[in-house]
């Protein structure tokens, strides 16, 4: 099979990339480096093929998709204060990238196109563990254009049958995880904070919990969405589980320090993935004990991440304070 994957040198995409070329498929890559690393790929570099590329704008990366079978679109913008101070950026990334991305889809007649959505749409939820049919809040734009893209993804399915799934993820983890951004990427901050032997920067009192899901099970999720029949519907792809902050630190073996708690972050992220398990067969395999274990043991990766310090992260939040406190 061809296969596209959009965001393919980033944290996710390259671990979707590697069970692809298990799977024998002809991979191409489509990526501006604004978050990916060519570090990611370097292994099978020779195994695929490489285009960088800004999706949010026409141009001749549209010519990849003829002949492609599937497409998965995880390049997007991440994070909440960049998005909070740059949501031009972030609209035209997420939503326009989106746009031109299921444009090139319809006309080429693929397949199958998955889309990598987030859990950010639920907001604050009501419920855990929260369905795909809780009520959506995004409560900044980063969240806010990932939902719109998502919507374009589901409408292109409808009115142009273009077979489509949207895939919610919860907190994604695991080796080759961003190495900067003060949300969004906990493991990235800590484990660059344990290699400089820095306390772990814990938001509020440590006790509030995550639905974490390492990586390898996320790309199992997104090839069996691509392998099914199914279209025109949504899956939360998280663990069924959650672990505390404090929790985390504990297995990551470090000190820890105490840092506000921010606004318009939930106490507990919860994914009911009921509907993935009973339509698609997929249950997540890695335990969280075992995830944190992969991820020391790779730890290196992170030497050169940027250190977060309770003045930097003061600093780096301050828009976050000014726009979503009350």
């Amino acid at each position: 099979m061809k296969t596209i994957v959009t965001g393919g040198a980033g944290f996710i995409g390259s671990h979707l990339v590697d069970q692809l070329l298990e799977l024998k498929h002809e991979v191409i890559v489509l990526d501006n480096f604004s978050t990916g690393r060519r570090e990611n790929l370097e292994h099978i570099k020779d195994k695929i093929l490489l285009v960088e590329c800004d999706l949010s704008i026409q141009g001749n990366w549209v010519k990849y998709f003829q002949e492609v079978d599937w497409v998965f679109h995880l390049a997007a913008l991440a994070d909440i204060v960049p998005s909070i101070q740059r949501p031009e950026a972030y609209f035209n990334a997420n939503v326009n990238g989106t746009f031109n991305v299921v444009q090139a889809s319809k006309m080429a007649n693929v397949k199958k196109i998955i889309y990598a959505a987030s859990s950010s749409c639920y907001g604050i939820p009501d419920k855990y563990p929260t369905s795909e049919t809780s009520e959506i809040r995004p409560q900044y734009p980063y969240a806010l254009t990932k939902r719109i893209g998502e919507e374009l993804v589901l409408h292109w399915a409808q009115v142009y049958k273009l077979p489509a799934i949207s895939c919610r993820f919860f907190n994604v983890y695991g080796t080759r995880s961003r190495t900067s951004g003060t949300y969004g990427a906990v493991f990235g901050v800590f484990l660059a904070q344990k290699l400089a032997n820095k306390p772990m920067t814990i938001v509020g009192d440590g006790n509030q919990t995550r639905d974490f899901t390492y990586v390898t099970d996320v790309a199992n999720a997104l090839i069996a969405a691509a392998n099914s029949n199914k279209t025109e519907t949504v899956y939360n792809i998280g663990s069924g589980k959650t672990v505390s902050i404090n929790k985390l630190v504990e297995l990551l073996e470090g000190d820890k320090i105490n840092i506000p708690k921010r606004p318009g972050e939930p106490d507990c992220t919860f994914a009911n993935i009921q509907k993935i398990k009973d339509e698609l067969n997929w249950e997540p395999k890695i335990s969280i004990e075992d995830g944190v274990k992969l991820v020391v043991e790779n730890i290196e990766y992170w030497r050169n991440a940027p250190v977060w310090t309770p003045d930097s992260i003061a600093g780096a939040t301050e828009d976050w304070f000014k726009y979503l406190g009350k």
